[in-house]
This record gives C-alpha cells, structure tokens and sequence, in this order.
C-alpha cells in the first residue's frame, strides 16, 4: 500500500531516482484512515528529502497489530521502526525486542529541543527505548448536533457520572431509541482504568502486581449494566464486538452519541463523521480523585532486527524535528511534546484539530499523575477484562461475580509473567 504526493507538500520536493535506493527500511503502525493517509504522505515526503533510503510502510488495525507484532517479534523478522503505545513498551523491552536509543540522542537524531520531561515515559530501566511523538489523553467524543436536539447542557470538563447517565436517557428519550446516549464501554479496559484511578488504584503497582481490586471492576460493570437495562446505552450485540474499526462505532453509524478514544483519535471520529464531534473529559464520580492523565499516545521505537540503522535514525529524526514533516503528519497521533511542533503546527490546524488542541488545554489541573509502568502480560490482561466482560454483558455471570473472576485470571496472568 503505497500514497504519493498525499499532502501538497510532498510535491515541492524533487522526485527520488529509483536507482538512488539503496537503503531500504521497514515502519509497522497500527492505523486508522485519517493516520494511514498521513503517514504514507510522510514516507512519500522523506524519500524525497532522502533518495538514497527506500521505506516500507506496513499499516493495520489495532486488534490485529499485536499478533503480528507477536509474529514477527518470534520469527525475528520486526520492521526496523515500530510503533509502541505506553502499555506495552515495557513488554517488548522485557521481550529484547526493542534496542536502547541512549546511544543515539545528539549523533544521528536530536531531541534537544522537546518539553522537559518529555522523553522520561520512554524510559525502561533508565534506558530510552521510545521516543515520544505525541501527548493525548482520554476523551469522550459526542455528537454535538445530537446533544443540542436533546436539550443536554453540560460541563465538558466537569460533568459527573450521574450527569453523564441522565444525558443517555435524554438522548435516548429525545430520539425515541433511534440514538441512544452512548456506546457501552464495558470492555474497555482503558476507560475502566480511569475509573480504578479515581479510587486511588493504577491496574498495576510499581512491583507488576495487579492494583485495581474486585470491588472496582465490579462497580465499573454494576454501572454500565444498569445503563444497559434501563435502554440508554447500545446493546449487547454491539458491545461485544470487540476492537471494532472506527467505521463501526457508534458515533459514527449514528446508533449512539458518544464514545471513548483517546484526544488524538477525535480528527479521525470526525473524519468519518458529517456532523460535528464535541469533546468532553470521562465523566468522573462525584467526590472522586481525578482519574485521566496525560501521556505520550505512542512512541517511535528500533526494532533489535534493524539494520541500517542510520537509515532508521534519519527517518526518525526527521518525524520529529522538520516543521515540514510535522505539518504532513499533524496531530493524528497527539500533540507534538515540544513548543517547535506546536508552533509548526498552529497555521495548519483544521477545526477539528484546534478542537483537540483546545481540549488539552482544558483539561490541565484536572487530570492525575502518570500510572505505573505496564509489566509484561498485560495482553493477556486485556484479553481476560474484554472475555470475563463479554460474559457479563450477556448476562451470563453478575458484575461482581465476573470482577472476582477478572481479578483471579489477571493475577495469575501476572505471576506467570514474571517467571
């Protein structure tokens, strides 16, 4: 799959002689339309900046990334380039599947000139295995045309989980069920998490063990059942479609208002959308901590199976540092961690990125710290919430009777992890 020329930008570069190639690299992505597009134009752009380097670009779902990824980390055939979210960096290093970058940093890419503290979640063992190429937190998208026909005034930035319910049956009412307030959330585990945080629970201590307990799992699912019986939010054949593609949400098709993604995720909602996507924090329980943070969406990383490395370091480098590259890529994968991208990025926002800038604009003072590192296993972690919820969802085990379950399979998860 290849795009050329996807921005106007790469077309002001000189075509690349193909007999000028003579390096060739590899760059794995989970993708979604809006960054499929992007990142090709990116590719198509630094070739032309490098003739000398040939790069493949290899894109696909979130859902079945992993198991590539799983495939590739075993039969040792990585792309060079690999894309890594905060939760399973610690994994693949603990895998030694990624190579360190310390060496790196000033001799053959510069990151100088990002935030302070910008690189530190990257960090394994006080080594730098990702590069941070993005900040994003949760976000709830809404469909704001569907809001003002119900009459649902809110506070985006402080609303609360009553409030969030009475909107879905306001929504649900005003629609006569044709839209209902919201896609059930059950199974996801990266909304759930900012429920447990609330509580003062990360999912994991700083030791790889479990934190959330039963008691928060079974909250979370006791309320997303109550919002299921009442008819306010989608239903169980919908639910358990797991890792559904954006073109398959709620939102999207019109069935419900609201969903759960990440900030940066809301250019590609909209994308897919005609009418206009609002942002709003996770509703947070009334008296509650706040549970959202900050984080980098995702990190660049060197697979151990890279080669020319100086090849990767250029790519790389240039992702992060050429205003020219960061207007073509813009914020599909978050907020650029320095005042440099932001600034090269100001003239050339669309509506709906100024929207997502404006969101992590308002949700500062109002978000908690960073959690801990994710240990090795917490795919399997995933894939027990999302197996133990499905259950529950169909109404084949209570919410507290499948929080035990959950709390039991993930510990052992954990405990075989570490052996």
């Amino acid at each position: 799959m290849t795009v050329s020329g996807g921005l106007a930008l790469g077309a002001s570069l000189p075509a690349a002689p193909a007999w000028a190639q003579q390096k060739n690299i590899r760059h794995f992505w989970w993708g979604n339309p809006e960054r499929d597009r992007r990142t090709f134009a990116y590719i198509d752009w630094f070739q032309q900046a490098h003739p000398d380097i040939a790069v493949s670009g290899e894109t696909i779902g979130w859902g079945d990334y992993w198991a590539k990824m799983a495939t590739q980390t075993a039969g040792r055939n990585m792309a060079d380039i690999v894309q890594m979210p905060y939760i399973y960096l610690h994994e693949y290093v603990q895998r030694g599947a990624l190579v360190p970058l310390d060496d790196y940093l000033g001799n053959g890419f510069d990151v100088s000139f990002y935030d302070e503290g910008a690189l530190d979640s990257g960090m394994v063992d006080g080594m730098l295995y990702g590069i941070n190429i993005g900040a994003t937190s949760q976000v709830i998208p809404y469909n704001q045309r569907v809001f003002d026909e119900a009459g649902v005034a809110f506070d985006r930035f402080g609303w609360t989980t009553d409030t969030f319910a009475d909107a879905c049956q306001k929504i649900t009412d005003a629609t006569g069920g044709a839209v209902t307030g919201s896609e059930d959330l059950s199974l996801y585990i990266e909304n759930f998490e900012v429920w447990g945080r609330e509580n003062g629970h990360d999912l994991y201590s700083k030791d790889g063990e479990l934190q959330v307990t039963a008691e928060d799992v079974g909250s979370y699912w006791r309320f997303w059942t109550d919002m299921r019986k009442a008819g306010i939010i989608e239903g169980p054949d919908a639910t358990v479609r797991v890792d559904k593609p954006m073109s398959d949400l709620g939102i999207v098709s019109g069935t419900t208002a609201t969903t759960f993604r990440y900030a940066n995720q809301a250019v590609a909602v909209q994308s897919l959308m005609q009418d206009p996507v609002g942002l709003a924090m996770v509703p947070r329980r009334a008296g509650m901590a706040y549970g959202q943070y900050i984080l980098p969406s995702m990190y660049l990383s060197i697979s151990r199976d890279a080669e020319n490395i100086d090849a990767v370091l250029a790519y790389i480098n240039d992702w992060v540092s050429s205003p020219d590259a960061i207007q073509v890529l813009g914020i599909d994968r978050g907020i650029p961690p320095s005042a440099m991208g932001r600034d090269a990025l100001m003239p050339v926002l669309s509506d709906t990125e100024a929207k997502v800038v404006d969101y992590y604009a308002g949700i500062q003072g109002k978000v908690g710290p960073v959690p801990n590192p994710a240990p090795k296993g917490v795919g399997e972690v995933r894939d027990s919430f999302m197996r133990t919820g499905t259950d529950v969802v169909l109404g084949y085990v209570s919410p507290e009777d499948g929080a035990a379950r959950f709390v039991e399979d993930a510990t052992a998860i954990l405990e075989r992890a570490r052996m």
